[in-house]
């Protein structure tokens, strides 16, 4: 099969296309034919190495954490599909490759794709719903007039976010360029703040939850408008020590989590508030609720491009520029 793989860590080698063996199917597995991949700045991080602590992969890689496709062959374990299911997921870390023709993928990651999208669309949703997910339900208990600060309302994350923070009764307020205002607004921001001219941190306070995507200038900026035990969830670091013993990292990068993010803790435990790191996870079943909503027409996929599978590159270097306005999608068949 054609996938694009990575031999070593870099921030300038392009991804080179290359034949590979289709992957072995395990007893829980499913084999899934690709239709399209989504990407996701992670697959860029993961290309340069700023993951290489907590995920060490062997080389070469093949990147792609997104996916929608049909089973083609399913393991003797399997019980959730049967081949000709069209399915999605987001797949676990250290079984990544979606830039690919197939992908080997564990029954409890993978999920029905709803019925009501292309499969672009459902390529487009699975890592950031599931991180919009784990912030907001898991993590950040969001309740029915509560209020949130979501940034870069208009990014992957923010999109999603958006719409399930208001799906959940939540006041939502975001930051965007203006052009994107009236966007945001339909899909359900209440507070629109002009990044380029406005300071969120003097128009907003007494909030419950903080999506942070940031970097930690911005976060820092962000415990202000928190009210007491309010929440500050980042997806964009720094990382504490959890993920070290969630992704069962050795010692030392406990250590060094714990001193990367030793500031911000204190300064979120000085102003009375909770700072928590989110590395989304995979997770089939949240994946189902995700797709209730999908067919329910509560969420609704934002995509900015879909690139053809030949130009994957040039797909990765726009997701790189930042300047993609939701998700940016790879037709794999």
């Amino acid at each position: 099969m054609k996938a694009y793989t990575v031999k070593k860590y870099s921030k300038k080698d392009a991804l080179q296309l290359v034949d590979v063996a289709v992957p072995s199917v395990k007893e829980n597995d499913v084999l899934v034919e690709i239709h399209a991949s989504g990407l996701n700045l992670l697959d860029s991080k993961i290309k340069t190495g700023e993951f290489k602590l907590i995920l060490p992969y062997k080389f070469p890689i093949i990147l792609g954490h997104d996916v929608a496709g049909v089973v083609v062959k399913v393991g003797k374990n399997v019980k959730k599909f049967k081949v000709g299911d069209e399915v999605y997921s987001r797949v676990s870390d250290f079984r990544i490759g979606t830039l690919a023709e197939f992908i080997a993928i564990d029954e409890q990651d993978a999920a029905m794709k709803p019925k009501n999208i292309s499969m672009e669309e459902a390529a487009s949703i699975p890592l950031v719903a599931l991180t919009a997910w784990q912030a907001l339900i898991e993590k950040g208990n969001l309740k029915k007039g509560q209020k949130i600060f979501i940034q870069a309302g208009s990014g992957g994350v923010g999109t999603i976010a958006i719409q399930l923070a208001k799906h959940l009764g939540a006041t939502v307020a975001t930051t965007a360029s203006e052009k994107s205002f009236e966007f945001l607004k339909k899909l359900g921001a209440d507070v629109l703040i002009d990044y380029k001219t406005q300071n969120f941190e003097s128009l907003l306070k007494d909030y419950d939850l903080v999506l942070n995507s940031q970097d930690t200038k911005t976060l820092e900026k962000s415990l202000n408008i928190l009210k007491t035990q309010g929440k500050a969830i980042s997806i964009s670091g720094p990382p504490t020590a959890d993920l070290a013993i969630e992704t069962g990292a050795p010692w030392f990068v406990k250590i060094i989590l714990n001193l990367i993010s030793s500031s911000i803790r204190k300064k979120a435990k000085k102003q009375n508030v909770d700072y928590t790191f989110l590395f989304m996870r995979a997770d089939g079943g949240q994946l189902s609720q995700i797709t209730k909503l999908i067919e329910s027409g509560i969420i609704k996929p934002v995509v900015d491009k879909v690139f053809p599978f030949e130009q994957t590159n040039e797909a990765l270097t726009y997701v790189e520029s930042g300047r993609a306005k939701g998700k940016v999608v790879v037709r794999v068949k």
